[in-house]
């Protein structure tokens, strides 16, 4: 009797071993979840990307000589010495080979100096490049508006950091809303009241920036920035 039953046993679990295998093949086999992949990182977009160039830009238009009026930057050398700025002329001439010469002329202790660095045109117009020693040091430079004859707002671009910059074609103060709105193209770069940095007007040392007999002293900056920081202010 006991041997009947081991029998009627054995086979009961046969079966279920069988209904289990059956089952499993038919479902398939069980496989580890696959790792989820992670979201592909979205490019990373520059603070100067927001910034479009004025349409249509004429390069030429752009050169001559402008009046550096004020500046918006969160460097710590404008935030130190802000109040101790000079007049600064810039000077672009080209273009010629794809680059913009570029002549910044500013005072520093009671001498004249001129910076000379060479803008790189980009195939979008109204967008420059001065060259860094590595590309990651590279300046991106934006024409941001521009009426050619009165103002022109640039912005400047290294390692994420942007500088705004308001030039005029005289050396005469330009209108309270052209001011303002200066004051607004900044703040959207998170520069307030706090950030902007005036300079002086030039009737006192206009001469010496901008006579062209003026005895400076001359500096090639063709691959750097700034010649030091005494002069971060002029570019």
């Amino acid at each position: 009797m006991s041997g009947g039953c081991r029998c009627v046993l054995a086979a009961v679990v046969l079966l279920c071993l069988c209904l289990l295998v059956s089952t499993e093949a038919v479902g398939g086999a069980k496989s580890r979840p696959k790792p989820q992949r992670r979201p592909p990182k979205k490019p990373k977009v520059e603070p100067i990307d927001s910034t479009p160039p004025t349409q249509n830009i004429d390069i030429q238009q752009i050169t001559g000589k402008w009046y550096l009026l004020n500046t918006a930057s969160k460097c710590s050398y404008l935030i130190k010495h802000g109040t101790k700025v000079e007049p600064t002329v810039m000077t672009l001439t080209g273009p010629s080979d794809q680059t913009l010469s570029v002549s910044t002329k500013t005072r520093h202790n009671h001498q004249c100096w001129e910076i000379l660095q060479e803008y790189h045109l980009t195939s979008t117009p109204g967008k420059l490049t001065l060259k860094g020693t590595r590309p990651e040091l590279n300046t991106d430079i934006v024409i941001g508006e521009t009426d050619y004859t009165t103002y022109a707002v640039l912005y400047y671009q290294k390692l994420g950091k942007v500088t705004v910059k308001l030039y005029s074609r005289s050396v005469d103060d330009l209108s309270e809303p052209m001011l303002t709105k200066f004051e607004q193209l900044a703040d959207k770069h998170g520069m307030g009241l706090a950030y902007l940095f005036p300079f002086p007007t030039y009737s006192k040392y206009i001469y010496m920036v901008t006579n062209e007999n003026t005895a400076c002293f001359n500096v090639k900056v063709m691959r750097c920035m700034h010649v030091r920081a005494a002069f971060n202010y002029a570019n």
